[in-house]
Parts: C-alpha cells; structure tokens; sequence
C-alpha cells in the first residue's frame, strides 16, 4: 500500500482508508494504484466487512482528478474487470461484497464525487462537507459515473442542477437532495461513522453481502451506460473549447492549493470573461 492510500486497521472486520495525497488529495497515478491495490486487499480478506474511506486533509477529501497529464499511464492501466483503473476501481468498490461508507471532509468533486457516489454510503461534516460535479463547466462531463448514479439517488431534476450548474453543493443541500445519507456536524462526525461501521463489522459477513447484492440489483446502473458515459468523456478531452477552458483553469492555479480550488465552482461561472 502507498502512502496516498492508507490504511488502518481497527480490526480484522474493520477498516478506515484514509487519502493523503499533498497539496489537494488529487486523483492521480498514486490514488489511482493504491485503490487498485486496497481493492485486492479487500478481496483476499474474508474476516473484512466494512470500510470507512476519509481524508487526513480536512480541507479536501479528493479534489478532482488529475488533468495535468502526468497519471495517464496510471490511467491507461487495466484493473481485474478490464476496464482501466479509475472506472475498475469504482465499478468494484460499489459491487465489492465489504461495506463501504465515505467519511466526507473538505471539497469532494468531479472523481472525487464519483467515488463518493460509488461507496454505499455517505456521511459528510455540516461544516466542511462540499461536493460537485464541476465537469461541465470545465468543458468535459462526468466521466466516472457521475451522470448515471446521481439520478438514482437524487432525481432527474436535482442531477441537473448539480451536473449542469457545475456549482458547489454544501453538505446540507446535499443532505436534502439524498446526494448524501447525512450531514453532522463536525465534531459529532467520527462517532457517528465509527459507531455505524463498528456495529455493520459485528454482523457475519454472508447476510451483509446476500443484502448489499440485493439492493444493488434494483439500484446501480448498468455498466453499458457507465461506459457509454466514459466513452464521451474521452472525447470531450479533445474539443476544442475544452482545451482553452483547461487552460484558463491552470492559468489560474488548477491543482495547487488556492482560491480556485478552494472555490472551483464560484469561478466556472465567469470563467472565459476577460
């Protein structure tokens, strides 16, 4: 396991995977292999039941993914299912028998929400709780599910909202928008994940997983439309408009720590103005 993707285990039933990837948990090369490697660590664990996956930077969970180009050989890699690592890892972690709750602090968008989407469950900090599908705004879509599991969860209208607005999204709103289970407050966070992931590693492994496929058969969408939605995606990295948003985005600090991660979504709206 590398250092980006950490764990921590509180007991052969029970995990915390915590992101710490510096400056802004980025999804790049390192994230991508070591969710790749957690992911076969899960599957040579039989005694595991859940996972809780949170960040050690309280002020981002996981930024985005990496656009800089530096993570494409990571990218191009393929996982166990075939698909290349960052759609493997998501496709398995939502069908993988183990539990799995994201334990949400800081700015949690564009791969960073899909990962999120992808865990069973969603528990974000009322203070510093911040999620968003900014994909559009940037000039690309949602490449990693985004598009076909947040209308399950939230509706066709709410989707919407937060993939066309491209807008951040606090964890109140998305509390009431059922983008998450819950919004806590801070301080009441981690008692609240670690009570509900202690008792879920209580139970035996085989109901848990006889009930987590159940659901799963009336609530994950297909992997056609996964694709067809990663497939437009790679081409949205070649248009045109696309290239000159990306290049504002870096001219104004993309990917280092600063106002515009700190705010992504307050400056898509004006983004191309002069």
């Amino acid at each position: 396991m590398n250092d980006a993707v950490h764990v921590l285990e509180e007991s052969p039933a029970y995990w915390r995977v915590l992101f710490d990837n510096p400056p802004i948990n980025l999804v790049d090369s390192a994230v991508l292999l070591g969710l790749n490697d957690l992911l076969g660590r899960m599957d040579a664990s039989p005694d595991l039941r859940v996972v809780v996956f949170e960040s050690a930077d309280p002020e981002f969970y996981l930024a985005h993914f990496d656009v800089s180009g530096q993570s494409m050989e990571a990218v191009r890699k393929p996982g166990p299912t075939g698909l290349t690592l960052p759609h493997d890892a998501l496709i398995r972690l939502s069908r993988h028998p183990v539990v799995s709750i994201a334990k949400i602090r800081g700015r949690a968008r564009g791969v960073g929400s899909e990962f999120v989407l992808a865990c069973d469950m969603r528990f974000a900090s009322h203070e510093k709780g911040v999620l968003g599908q900014p994909e559009v705004g940037s000039g690309v879509i949602p490449g990693g599910g985004g598009t076909e599991r947040l209308p399950l969860l939230v509706g066709r209208g709410r989707a919407l909202e937060i993939i066309l607005g491209s807008d951040d999204i606090d964890a109140d709103t998305a509390e009431r928008y059922g983008y998450v289970n819950r919004a806590l407050s801070d301080d009441e966070l981690d008692a609240f994940v670690d009570t509900l992931a202690r008792r879920i590693a209580s139970f035996d492994r085989r109901p848990l997983e006889a009930a987590k496929n159940l659901v799963n058969n009336v609530s994950l969408p297909p992997l056609d439309r996964q694709l067809e939605g990663r497939a437009v995606f790679a081409q949205a990295l070649g248009w045109p408009e696309t290239r000159k948003r990306m290049d504002v985005l870096f001219s104004r600090g993309m990917q280092t720590r600063g106002d515009l991660e700190s705010d992504f979504g307050a400056h898509l709206a004006n983004l191309l103005d002069t």
